[in-house]
């Protein structure tokens, strides 16, 4: 049976950018640097009133817009995020208020940069099971507030932002159709034993802070290739398909250079991969809804196509989604 479907797409972004020259001013790095080894040249950073939960609702508007619905259209809200206003209630539930849909179903899921593609399978699964007909979808994160802005390996990586989508329901008289539009499918996987190599120094349960991020970046980069090329092959073989069939390849915007090697070792060309990470950075888990949103206002992703969503990020967590728009 067909997925879900793709109604529509929004993102939002702080109004704040900073480039690259303007974190030389402050640590020992330079644009040349970061350009060279990330790709990236300026990142937006929450100011003052922005949060987690007002990006995700100015995103989760954008994407309502789009797929020409109002909040009460949506009976689930699934917020994917690794920086929560509060440690509870859950973010989703501020968006949901502030939308005006209370009442039905709301909450977060933390996976990191993969959180989106936890979100939409979830929500996947929830509409097939008749839970409800429509969904929104988000990820949003204000990285900059966990972030040690002394710690030039990392503070120069990440950037504040929230995209979303709108789902719903499979239509049953699309039954096994390969050409209908939805998800087709998806796998997730977890490996808590890397857990060392890309987390958070602080919690609740543990330091009784929020902490700061912590990465080991060069057995990131060797992980990330090889299990988002194993991870997309398996979602290929689900599918039936092979790599050329793909029209466009929507990653993880973690790193330049993360992209091109995964792109390679499956045989995509560079100019089916959707890239924003030289405006955005890392925005963890919306940097795929965001890097989504962008190519389809920009016309290059239209309805038909056939897309693939990938991500990995701490936990390790790491899943790809194929879908058709």
């Amino acid at each position: 049976m067909t997925g879900s479907r793709l109604l529509g797409t929004g993102s939002a972004l702080p109004e704040r950018v900073v480039t690259n020259d303007e974190l030389a001013a402050r640590i020992d790095t330079s644009d040349e640097w970061i350009v060279e080894r990330t790709g990236i040249r300026q990142r937006h950073i929450a100011g003052v009133g922005e949060t987690t939960a007002t990006l995700a609702t100015s995103a989760a508007r954008a994407a309502l817009d789009d797929a020409g619905l109002t909040p009460a259209d949506i009976d689930i809200i699934i917020l994917a995020t690794a920086t929560p206003d509060n440690t509870f209630p859950a973010t989703a539930t501020k968006v949901q208020n502030a939308l005006g849909c209370n009442g039905g179903i709301a909450f977060d899921v933390a996976a990191v940069c993969s959180g989106f593609l936890y979100a939409i399978a979830t929500a996947d699964s929830l509409l097939k099971t008749g839970m409800g007909s429509r969904a929104l979808v988000i990820g949003a994160e204000t990285f900059s507030r966990i972030l040690d802005w002394e710690d030039r390996t990392t503070c120069v990586l990440f950037g504040d932002g929230a995209g979303a989508v709108v789902l719903a329901a499979p239509e049953p008289e699309a039954g096994e159709d390969g050409d209908a539009p939805g998800v087709l499918a998806t796998r997730l996987h977890a490996d808590g034993a890397q857990h060392d190599l890309l987390y958070v120094d602080g919690g609740p349960s543990t330091t009784q802070t929020v902490g700061h991020l912590r990465m080991r970046g060069r057995e990131v980069f060797r992980h990330a290739v090889v299990n988002l090329a194993d991870v997309l092959n398996e979602v290929l073989e689900d599918a039936g398909i092979s790599a050329d069939d793909i029209d466009w390849v929507v990653p993880h915007q973690a790193n330049a250079r993360i992209l091109d090697a995964t792109a390679r070792k499956l045989g995509i060309p560079a100019e089916k991969v959707i890239v924003t990470v030289d405006r955005h950075a890392n925005t963890s888990a919306a940097s795929v809804p965001l890097a989504l949103d962008v190519a389809r206002r920009d016309g290059r992703i239209k309805p038909g196509d056939l897309v693939m969503l990938e991500a990995m990020g701490g936990g390790f967590t790491w899943g790809a989604t194929l879908l058709r728009v």
